[in-house]
């Protein structure tokens, strides 16, 4: 088998209008705006530079079904260059671009596959250097923006060909949480096909799933909110004569977000608050040296300032004023580059009154018998929902809310029932505190 090279790269969600950030700087949302074509451009200087065979795009190439001209544009420029370079590229489309889309349709360059949406269609691809084939490349669009069947049931290996076998497929695999269950299928359904390789879409969170054979989700190219936090980029794949494969992922995001913790049970005053918050934003500022960083933090654990953290007030004040500050940086030098910037977006308390839990949860009272509710509610998945249900169902006669609501996936239900039972405590505390002065 000839050694070649190849990119896998998925969810590309070109021109995601990051709807909902308030507050921006223009030249930072504009910058924010741009950071998937400019994730784009890197995945075509990289191809170009690695010289790879050819580059595999699993799904999702836009954000939208409607996408925009300018996104078209863009990705045509970049097919170009690549097939400048005689770097083919192999495409499906997903859910958010089924081939339904009402866009315009500008035609491609010479070097672009798309695969339909009826079955796996395929296409033998060469070695640039001497055009000598070395893989099988198969893939299925969606037809429509919601795919219910189990397409990877469809793909079956050609065995009378001893070339490597690649499936290009939009999928959730053994029902992952928090996403649509579109084209569902199982890892033993891969399995199954007698592929090499599986290049999937859909999951934004980067995993290999196999390695017998390989089944692998890169992730999106550049995060989009803080649901998708850490490196994103692609995985640049090298087959040597053996057929053996090796994955290195390479980084291609331009804005980085993070989620950071900062337990507030050392810290005694707000001046204390304030300096650990500035001393985090600029570690994340040294440590993300080239990137935009758009960051949240989450303050955790038992201390005197749970109840600050807790009234909002404070950490309102706080934030507004390090936006301010890195606004006015911005605004102070207009050549200041923006790899520079770290962006707080906002802060959570899931925090604790300065108490022994312990020692309250065993009470024969009130508060005792509510600390032990929460616990068993944290415990058990099915007391947890039917609170949180139970909580939610005022709520469920808006339709935006109840949309919003039917999202929310069991991380966010025990998030709920900790905070619940945060601020019911302290508020039990906080009345008991009153009784006692009186």
């Amino acid at each position: 088998m000839p050694a070649f090279r190849f990119i896998h790269a998925a969810d590309l969600h070109l021109d995601t209008p990051f709807a909902g950030m308030s507050g921006l700087p223009d030249r930072l949302r504009r910058h924010l705006q741009e950071s998937t074509f400019a994730a784009l451009g890197d995945l075509v200087d990289l191809a170009i530079s690695s010289e790879v065979d050819f580059v595999v795009v699993s799904g999702d190439v836009y954000d939208a079904s409607e996408s925009s001209l300018r996104a078209q544009l863009r990705l045509q420029e970049a097919w170009n260059t690549l097939a400048c370079a005689n770097i083919p590229v192999y495409v499906i489309h997903g859910n958010h671009d089924p081939l339904s889309s009402s866009r315009l349709r500008l035609s491609l360059p010479r070097n672009v596959t798309v695969f339909g949406g009826s079955r796996p269609e395929s296409a033998t691809a060469v070695r640039r250097t001497d055009g000598q084939p070395v893989a099988v490349v198969s893939g299925i669009s969606y037809p429509t923006a919601a795919v219910t069947e189990n397409t990877a049931l469809l793909f079956r290996r050609d065995r009378a060909s001893p070339l490597y076998h690649i499936a290009l497929l939009h999928a959730n695999v053994d029902g992952q949480e928090g996403h649509d269950a579109y084209s569902p299928c199982s890892l033993k359904d891969l399995r199954a096909s007698g592929y090499d390789y599986w290049a999937l879409g859909h999951i934004h969170k980067r995993q290999i799933l196999s390695e017998s054979p390989w089944v692998v989700y890169p992730g999106n190219l550049q995060g989009r909110s803080l649901k998708e936090t850490g490196p994103k980029g692609c995985y640049l794949v090298e087959v040597d004569d053996n057929g053996e494969t090796s994955l290195h992922f390479r980084e291609l995001d331009h804005v980085r977000w993070a989620e950071l913790s900062i337990p507030i049970g050392e810290l005694a005053t707000e001046e204390a608050w304030k300096e650990r918050v500035e001393e985090r934003l600029e570690e994340v500022r040294i440590d993300l040296s080239g990137k935009t960083g758009v960051v949240r933090f989450t303050f955790t654990g038992r201390g005197p300032l749970h109840a600050l953290l807790q009234n909002g007030r404070g950490g309102h004040d706080l934030l507004a004023e390090l936006q301010r500050r890195e606004t006015g940086r911005l605004d102070a030098d207009a050549s200041l580059p923006l790899h520079s910037v770290v962006w707080p977006v906002g802060f959570k308390a899931k925090t604790g009154p300065d108490i022994d839990r312990g020692r309250l949860a065993e009470e024969d009272s009130f508060l005792g018998e509510l600390l032990r509710l929460t616990d068993r509610a944290l415990s058990s998945g099915d007391l947890r929902d039917e609170l949180v249900d139970t909580a939610l169902t005022p709520l469920m006669d808006n339709r935006h809310l109840r949309e919003l609501l039917k999202s929310l996936g069991p991380g966010e239900h025990r998030e709920l029932i900790e905070q619940a039972g945060a601020l019911a405590a302290s508020f039990l505390l906080e009345e008991d505190m009153r009784g006692g002065s009186d």
